[in-house]
């Protein structure tokens, strides 16, 4: 696979979109997991990944 952006060898997929990047094009974003119910059942609670593998071209939303 390649980056994206500049053709070089990818060394990774972003997590949102799928496209190749390389050590230099690569970002990170977070990425949500899960959302469930705490124990109280009133509140959300959410499972997030901080540092996902993001390529920059895409915007997650």
């Amino acid at each position: 696979m390649d980056c994206w952006t500049c053709e070089r060898t990818a060394v990774g997929a972003c997590r949102f979109c799928g496209r190749g990047t390389c050590r230099d094009h690569a970002k990170t974003y977070p990425f949500l997991v899960d959302v469930f119910r705490g124990r109280t059942h009133e509140t959300l609670r959410a499972l997030v990944v901080e540092d996902a593998l993001h390529c920059g071209v895409c915007r997650p939303r």
